[in-house]
């Protein structure tokens, strides 16, 4: 399962810290007139994170490779773990009724994915079979205090703000469901392949 891979990553930090020291700006010229001196100062305060950026790294053109050459490539690499989570919520919630997993926003809009994903992971935390997909505050405020209490998954959706909302944002659910995915793997639910 070469997706489950790509999901690891979700825990490591992309970029590296950054030194930001002070920095002069080479092509202002010095002057022993000491308001131009200080007007000198505060115009190149604003380059100086960007000089020290590049001094790190060697220069615009030297340092090293980017990730991704392009916004395009960033996206294409960030919607494949988008769809490989997708993909990985709509296995773990095959045989549930009323759970039609399609992505990050209305699929989860009844609260009822929620509800099956967090009862595939600890069955005995509910009768699954009990619950109605038109009692919407319900199903989220089972599913999120269940996950936290039994995952120790962070309770980063509002019940509030999911049952005043139509369609959930695509956003802030895929960001719950990441949340959780990295709570059912530090708990050992959710087996990844090691390096």
């Amino acid at each position: 399962m070469a997706w489950v891979q790509i999901l690891q990553h979700l825990e490591r930090p992309v970029l590296q810290p950054v030194s930001l020291r002070p920095v002069t700006c080479p092509r202002a010229p010095r002057s022993p007139h000491p308001r131009r001196k200080k007007r000198r100062e505060h115009q190149n305060a604003g380059c100086r994170p960007l000089l020290a950026i590049m001094d790190k790294f060697g220069g615009a053109a030297s340092g090293p490779t980017a990730l991704f050459r392009n916004t395009k490539a960033a996206g294409a690499a960030i919607g494949g773990v988008k769809n490989m989570l997708l993909e990985w919520c709509r296995a773990m919630t095959r045989k549930y009724e009323h759970v039609d997993i399609q992505n990050f926003s209305s699929s989860w809009s009844s609260g009822m994915a929620f509800c099956a994903l967090i009862h595939k992971f600890f069955p005995d935390a509910f009768d699954y079979a009990e619950l109605d997909p038109t009692k919407r505050r319900h199903n989220f405020t089972l599913a999120f205090s269940t996950a936290e209490k039994l995952a120790d998954c962070a309770q980063l959706l509002d019940v509030d703000d999911m049952v005043r909302l139509a369609v959930p944002d695509s956003k802030c659910v895929y960001t719950y469901i990441q949340e959780l995915y990295r709570s059912l793997v530090q708990k050992g639910l959710v087996k990844t392949k090691k390096k």
